[in-house]
């Protein structure tokens, strides 16, 4: 059976209830999140084998996070414990015009001092045939960024497929370098790379043409541009993967996405989400649902696609970072049955 690891930093997620703005709340939503994490909470609920990798403190706050994705069936054995603290991230949920905003809280956090050497990344990669990274890891220091390229590099020795979501956060890039110093020397290890046209833009310093994101409707077709043009840089690359947002407001995105695997462009059906309950972790469920599209349905371009974007659709009606819908639930959604309707 297919096994996945993934590697990045999960966090304490403190939200306001509701819509409520910071300075208007007295209590903060308690959960976590982090979007390798996401991913592998994804596919454990696709029945796929996966571990996730990080370093976490030895604290009960750390114990509760390994604990839940532990339960969520995700394996936690080859976390590496040290550091003084877990990063956190804040979330204000925005509405209609108004957006929603993250602060971050994650300097000298574990991950953040993660160093080469603490991973086994020879017992971590033991009958695993996918690895998974994020442009998340190499943002948050220089030391993370060169435990993801060892870990890059370990993968491609074993010949493990690797995948990236480029995932550009400039509120990150704070340590000295930026996204387009650090970034093509990673991605140059990827056999399949995500993003969308800020994160190529910003991390590959490769952009779309004629896309206007904030008009509410994509062009698909615009992205075939960036597809070839990421591909001829990273010649070890077999598929590119766009994810299409249209935000129409807060609470209403158009969502789909395309695919390119050198020779066609595949373009999945396009999802109208109407009252979003919670956007992040978004582009993290579309990864998982690709990775496991990508491994169920191998030659099936189409259909991998296909999966991801509905898996990610449903996301959007669900609290929290983590996807928690079923192989079954989104293959009722990818036949065409988006009605809601009780089931019982």
């Amino acid at each position: 059976m297919n096994k996945v690891v993934t590697f990045g930093e999960v966090m304490t997620r403190l939200s306001t209830p509701g819509y409520s703005r910071f300075g208007q709340t007295n209590s903060l939503d308690f959960t976590f999140g982090g979007g390798e994490a996401n991913v592998a909470v994804s596919l454990a609920n696709y029945g796929i084998p996966v571990s996730f990798v990080t370093r976490l403190p030895e604290n009960d706050i750390a114990q509760a996070c390994m604990k839940e994705l532990d339960g969520l069936g995700v394996c936690t054995k080859h976390i590496a414990r040290g550091g003084e603290r877990m990063g956190i991230y804040f979330l204000e949920t925005g509405a209609v015009a108004r957006a929603s905003k993250v602060i971050y809280d994650r300097a000298h956090s574990a991950l953040s001092q993660v160093e080469p050497g603490m991973i086994d990344w020879d017992e971590v990669f033991k009958d695993a045939n996918w690895f998974h990274w994020t442009g998340i890891t190499p943002a948050v220091s220089a030391s993370a960024a060169a435990v993801c390229q060892e870990a890059i590099h370990a993968a491609n020795e074993k010949g493990i497929t690797v995948s990236t979501d480029l995932n550009y956060r400039k509120n990150l890039w704070k340590y000295g370098k930026s996204a387009r110093e650090v970034m093509p020397g990673l991605v140059e290890g990827c056999d399949v790379i995500l993003g969308n046209e800020e994160d190529a833009a910003m991390a590959l310093d490769i952009h779309p043409d004629g896309v206007d994101v904030t008009s509410g409707h994509v062009d698909a077709e615009a992205y075939l541009s960036v597809s070839q043009k990421i591909m001829k840089q990273f010649p070890r690359c077999k598929k590119v993967i766009t994810t299409l947002r249209g935000s129409v407001s807060a609470n209403h995105n158009t969502w789909s996405g395309v695919l390119y695997d050198g020779s066609k462009l595949y373009k999945a059906p396009a999802y109208d989400i109407t009252h979003i309950v919670d956007r992040v972790g978004g582009g993290d469920s579309f990864m998982g649902g690709l990775i496991y599209g990508l491994l169920r349905y191998e030659k099936d371009m189409q259909s991998a696609l296909n999966f991801a974007v509905a898996a990610s659709c449903l996301k959007h009606t669900i609290f929290g970072d983590y996807n928690r819908v079923s192989v079954a639930e989104v293959e009722k959604l990818m036949g065409g049955d988006a009605s809601g309707r009780v089931s019982r």
